[in-house]
């Protein structure tokens, strides 16, 4: 019910917007919501589940009875004679017609092959559950990392506006100056070349955060033509920074779907053992049949021919004595159980090392960010100093150009740091599998 309210309420809101042309303002959880409620391959998944679960209903009602009808005409032209030593005997009636109808119920008493089956279908119901899940946290983590990346490039362009409208600034000051006579004509190209230079940095950073809301769009599974903006930026995470997010428990990895799926699959080759075991075992059914015939008749209208009822009841046992082919299947089956456990082993150590590489990098881009907060402090504060040395004639515009593009390179590594962090943080919590 739940999901179903928040599917309702994100499709309003996606319909809004299309029909009113309005700017939809993302947070990562409701960025997260959408793509949960569009995207399609979260609907394939559930459709996998569904189909799971028709399977494991048709695999009981292989123990219901089956009920099936007959209806039959023959017309014998020429019958077929017996020739013995007392004589010669035709078997039957040149030109007669034959009808019967008939009607079979079949019933299994005993069938562990069955059994065994609907066990099976029940572990793949979980499998795929469990890939369903697998496929929710790997687009959480695409479309979370998408977010970070579009953040990154939105507040990238902010910092090159910032930078070219600086730069713009400084240029009609020092052209102004230029024209009075006050400074060389190197003042003014420099500040020319700085202003271009910055003017072409900032049409790149556009470019860029266009793709990036392009590539969260897709993921969230959103019309592109519906306009988004990033309501959050970079800075503001600085705070919730933490070394204690980047701790983890190793047995955490258990939660890791790749791992939890391999678990699925290795309960299934071992059911799928127990249905080979089966084929060693033998099988009961009852057959119930009812028929209605008429034989020896001299024309085509079968209503007014006489009938006689029979009714058969039969059990029927099967039992497999030999067959080379169900030893060898077992074989086949205890070789991918144990190819199945190396390939757990292998992926858990793959996981493992993953897990700590992340956690080790969420360690270096902390201490990133604290010595990047600090940079950009003294990068502001050289600005300032840089400002006022050229304002009173005593720094250059060199010295202005090269400050000012110091504190942009600077702004642009601190939000750089915190993108990183953030994005290994995410990929700590998908490989442990935290939802």
């Amino acid at each position: 019910m739940k999901g179903k309210k928040l599917l309702l309420s994100v499709s309003m809101l996606l319909a809004v917007s299309s029909l009113f042309a309005q700017q939809v303002d993302l947070t990562l959880q409701r960025a997260i919501e959408i793509a949960l409620a569009e995207n399609p391959t979260i609907h394939v998944a559930d459709k996998d589940i569904e189909l799971k679960k028709v399977a494991s209903t048709e695999a009981w009602q292989s123990l219901l009875p089956s009920v099936d009808g007959s209806l039959a005409l023959s017309h014998s032209i020429k019958v077929a004679e017996m020739r013995t030593s007392m004589g010669t005997f035709k078997m039957g009636m040149d030109g007669s017609t034959t009808a019967q109808g008939g009607i079979t119920v079949a019933l299994p008493l005993f069938a562990p092959a069955v059994y065994q089956n609907m066990k099976l279908t029940k572990e793949d119901i979980l499998l795929a559950q469990e890939k369903a899940r697998g496929s929710r946290l790997d687009l959480i983590n695409q479309v979370t990392k998408a977010y970070y990346g579009a953040m990154l490039s939105s507040d990238s362009y902010e910092v090159m506006k910032k930078s070219y409208e600086v730069a713009q600034q400084n240029y009609n000051v020092v052209e102004q100056k230029f024209n009075v006579g006050k400074v060389s004509e190197y003042d003014k190209i420099s500040a020319e070349v700085q202003m271009r230079s910055m003017n072409s940095s900032m049409v790149s950073a556009e470019s860029g955060k266009e793709l990036a809301l392009l590539q969260l769009k897709v993921l969230m599974g959103i019309n592109p033509e519906i306009e988004v903006a990033i309501a959050d930026d970079l800075k503001s995470y600085e705070g919730k920074l933490a070394l204690s997010d980047s701790q983890y428990d190793a047995a955490e990895l258990d939660n890791n779907s790749a791992l939890r799926q391999l678990d699925q699959n290795a309960s299934l080759l071992q059911r799928t053992r127990k249905i080979l075991s089966t084929n060693f075992m033998p099988t009961v059914a009852m057959q119930l049949q009812g028929q209605y015939q008429s034989m020896s008749n001299d024309n085509w209208n079968v209503f007014k021919y006489k009938y006689s009822p029979s009714l058969t009841l039969a059990f029927n046992v099967s039992v497999p004595i030999y067959h080379a082919s169900n030893f060898t299947k077992l074989k086949s089956n205890k070789l991918q159980q144990e190819q199945l456990g190396d390939t757990r082993l292998n992926t858990y150590r793959q996981l493992n090392m993953a897990a700590e590489s992340y956690r080790k990098n969420m360690a270096s881009n902390l201490a990133q960010v604290e010595s990047n907060a600090e940079a950009v402090k003294q990068a502001d504060k050289a600005v300032n100093i840089s400002s006022k040395r050229y304002e009173v004639g005593r720094g250059t515009i060199l010295e202005l150009n090269q400050s000012e593009t110091a504190l942009t390179q600077a702004e642009l590594t601190y939000m750089q740091s915190i993108y990183n962090y953030l994005v290994n943080k995410a990929d700590l919590d998908y490989t442990l599998g935290r939802e």
